[in-house]
This record gives C-alpha cells, sequence and structure tokens, in this order.
C-alpha cells in the first residue's frame, strides 16, 4: 500500500496544481482550458518547468522567474494538502476503488472552494455542479442503490443550512447551503458529523475573535466554506466510525 500511496500523493499535488488554476480563473470567467498559466504579476506566460508542484517554488524561492515578484505561499501548500489528502483517500477506501474515486472528486472540490470562498467569499456553482455530476455518475454506474441514501442526505443537509441562513443571513450564505446539500450526495449519513465538525471548528475560531477583538468581532466576517470543507474531510475519512461510536 506503500506504493500506491506514494503514487497518489503524486497525482495530488498535480491535481493541487490543477485546482491551484481553478480556484483563480473561474470566479473571474477564465477558461480553464487555455491559455496557458501567467503571472499574475507582469502577465508573462509560465514555463512548464517553472510549474512543477512545489519543487518549482523551492527552486525559485518562492518568487516568479519573470519579473521576480513573489509567489504566494498558498500554491505549494495547496498542492502538498491535495497531495496528502489524496494518498489518505486511497488508504482509507483501498478496498472500494469507486467510493475512493469519488473520495478523490470530493477532496479536489473541497480544496477548490476552500481557495476561493477565502479569496473572493464565493463558493461557484460551477464548481459544485461539476463535482455532484461526478459523483452521482459514479454512484449510479457502482452503487445504485444508495442513491436514496445520498439524496435524503443532501436534501436533510441543504435544508439545515437553509434555515440557519434563514434565521441568521449575515452569517450564513446560500453558497453555503448548496455547498453542504453537495457534501450530503458525496457523503451520505455521515454529513452529520461533517456539518457538526464544521459547527464547532466556526464558533471555536468566532470565540477566539471575541475574546481577542471584543465587540469589533461582531463585525468581522469570517467564510464558512473552508469549515465545511474541514467538516467534509473529517466526514469523508472518519465520519462513518465517528456515527458508529456515537450509536454504540
Amino acid at each position: 500500500m506503500a506504493g500506491i500511496a506514494a503514487i497518489s500523493f503524486m497525482l495530488g499535488l498535480v491535481a493541487g496544481s490543477f485546482v491551484s488554476a481553478v480556484a483563480h480563473r473561474v470566479p473571474r470567467g477564465i477558461s480553464i482550458a487555455g491559455p496557458r498559466s501567467q503571472c499574475p504579476s507582469c502577465g508573462a506566460t509560465i514555463a512548464a518547468y517553472d510549474n512543477v508542484p512545489v519543487l518549482s517554488w523551492l527552486l525559485l524561492r518562492g518568487r516568479a522567474r519573470c519579473c521576480g515578484a513573489p509567489i504566494p505561499i498558498r500554491y505549494p501548500l495547496t498542492e502538498l494538502g491535495l497531495g496528502l489528502l489524496f494518498a489518505a483517500t486511497v488508504l482509507v477506501y483501498r478496498d472500494e476503488p469507486a467510493e475512493a474515486a469519488i473520495g478523490l472528486i470530493f477532496v479536489t472540490m473541497l480544496t477548490a472552494i476552500t481557495l476561493t470562498d477565502l479569496e473572493q467569499r464565493i463558493i461557484p456553482n460551477k464548481i459544485l455542479l461539476v463535482g455532484a455530476v461526478l459523483c452521482l455518475a459514479i454512484a449510479a454506474a457502482t452503487d445504485p442503490a444508495g442513491l436514496p441514501e445520498r439524496a435524503i442526505a443532501a436534501l436533510a443537509a441543504g435544508g439545515l443550512l437553509f434555515g440557519v441562513a434563514l434565521a441568521y443571513p449575515q452569517g450564513m450564505g446560500l453558497g453555503d447551503v448548496k455547498l453542504t446539500a453537495t457534501m450530503g450526495l458525496f457523503l451520505g449519513r455521515a454529513v452529520a458529523p461533517a456539518i457538526l465538525i464544521a459547527l464547532l471548528a466556526g464558533s471555536a475560531v468566532g470565540l477566539a475573535m471575541i475574546a481577542r477583538h471584543g465587540s469589533k468581532a461582531r463585525k468581522m466576517a469570517i467564510p464558512f466554506g473552508p469549515f465545511l470543507a474541514l467538516g467534509g474531510v473529517a466526514g469523508l475519512l472518519v465520519g462513518d466510525q465517528l456515527i458508529d461510536l456515537y450509536l454504540g
């Protein structure tokens, strides 16, 4: 399994580089098919040898070859993070190839959503739609009996967050609602601990901000998408175990 995990990690590095491009282009309405990657500072086309995940950033010491502008560290961190998520997903679902494929799509989608929400406070519908279609296509082909559970989980999770958004529109957007419903399609019943973990993590950060900034913290908006992504990863990797532990 070490060899499979290593291959998955390498594929995750490449996927991380692609996801960074998707997160930059999709909210801006730029095609992901072309043109080639360009330096955001001077617009020069980035050579293939300067676009190798993590390695290029290290060799260039975090600066663009064309103009010397700093390259944000989020790029290699995204690549490393998705590489680790790919390896972990494959190890957890090593005996379930279809679920492993769904899991890889899921963590890729969550990574893209995290980047767009942190940078622009946007959860693009296109990314959610592509993820949902791929998930349902694989599930329908390999486990059609599980589709009702996925649908119920999507409706229940989306409905719960929709209720929160109606009650507190300043703190929860419809993008978060749609992301939660999509998570239900991927996770099934494991979306329950995923939402709980997301709410706990978001509450912990909110309390920390209040402790540091006092009443001013109430005016500081923070995106909830990354917390949902964190919960989604936990739901994917250990969600069923958490449910069984609770029921037991």
